[in-house]
């Protein structure tokens, strides 16, 4: 019995336009999770038709998979029959749809719309447990052909995402074959690559996408000094104090904002590890070191569950009579951002009740 019965015959239904000998791309987040979920697809699609040519494409730095016209150039360059877009979301914008290729989506996080004609969307969100996409990925497969030896790097995303505790069955016996430390070790070296300043994300795929086990990835030296660098980073950006509104400010809103310097894409471990000792508001992280010059990556994150952080970065905007750039606060309630210019970034810190 299939895990998601509702999501067999749609998936069935979009293999079905992948001529013989098609050309399918898959494009994944660049996170655990997403490179799990990619990587799964990566080795599983040739399972079900040995004839079908499978490339699998992480998403760059700073790229939003529907807003970014370089990312759906770099994908049309690659003349793909079909696409699976997995862990990017789910935008009314959409992605090939236009240029009359299938797509299919396959994600958890809050869909922003239903893609156009020829879009495809199965969506762990609202199901319970919310399976996270690599989880998705993993038993959508496993419905077409035999995935059992690819538990592994199931498991990597789902650790990544859902922590020890996630729901999906086959998850204790998968850490007793492959043990729980190997597989955690992977964890962060996937997570090291993607927060590196060197962005490397092939080096970490290769091993999903071509190991047997964890332990290659685990025990990579190279993946090992990225993982350094970022604790590095991370230990010099935890000394650096948050910045609130000030009292009585007109407009002030419940955020705390710390600003950093770095190439490395620490920006959201920041933010998470002060909303814990600042557990009433927004938290959040500005990094002006992560992308080209001119632009600032922000990460928000909050413990309260009565805060909603992309309405409260729409309303700062808002406050400013402006609107966010279309790439900006979206996301979770309780985890969102983007990148800004200095420019938007002044209006957003304006709205928020800092002075100018």
């Amino acid at each position: 019995m299939p895990a998601y019965p509702q999501f067999v015959a749609p998936f069935r239904a979009f293999l079905d336009q992948v001529p013989t000998g098609g050309r399918l791309v898959v494009f994944c987040h660049f996170d655990a999770d997403g490179l799990a979920a990619g990587a799964l697809f990566g080795r599983a699609l040739n399972r079900i038709n040995p004839t079908w040519q499978v490339e699998v494409v992480p998403s760059g730095k700073g790229e939003n998979a529907f807003l970014t016209p370089s990312a759906h150039e770099r994908l049309l360059a690659l003349k793909p029959d079909a696409l699976i877009v997995t862990d990017l979301g789910v935008h009314a914008h959409g992605t090939l749809e236009s240029a009359g290729i299938p797509v299919l989506y396959v994600d958890h996080h809050i869909p922003e719309g239903t893609p156009p004609a020829g879009g495809t969307v199965l969506t762990g969100y609202g199901l319970e447990p919310v399976p996270c996409s690599a989880w998705l990925a993993y038993e959508l497969l496993a419905a077409e052909a035999d995935v059992a030896d690819l538990q592994w790097v199931a498991a990597i995303g789902i650790l990544s995402d859902l922590g020890d505790s996630a729901g999906w069955a086959p998850l204790p016996a998968v850490k007793k074959q492959y043990t729980a430390k190997w597989l955690k070790e992977a964890v962060a070296m996937c997570n090291a690559a993607r927060r590196a300043g060197e962005f490397d994300l092939e080096l970490p795929l290769q091993y999903l996408l071509q190991d047997n086990n964890p332990r290659g990835l685990a025990q990579d030296e190279r993946l090992g000094q990225y993982r350094a660098e970022v604790a590095a980073e991370l230990a010099a950006a935890r000394k650096l104090p948050p910045k609130f509104p000030p009292k009585g400010a007109a407009h002030a809103a419940p955020v705390a904002v710390v600003s950093i310097d770095s190439p490395c894409q620490i920006h959201p471990l920041i933010a998470q590890q002060w909303i814990t000792r600042l557990p009433d508001r927004v938290v959040l992280c500005a990094n002006r070191g992560y992308l080209p010059a001119g632009y600032v990556a922000i990460s928000g994150r909050t413990a309260n569950r009565e805060l909603h952080i992309p309405d409260l970065l729409r309303a700062a905007f808002a406050q400013q009579g402006a609107t966010p750039p279309a790439n900006f606060a979206h996301g979770h309630p309780q985890a969102s951002g983007g990148h800004l210019s200095e420019a938007d970034f002044s209006l957003l810190l304006r709205g928020l009740g800092f002075e100018g």
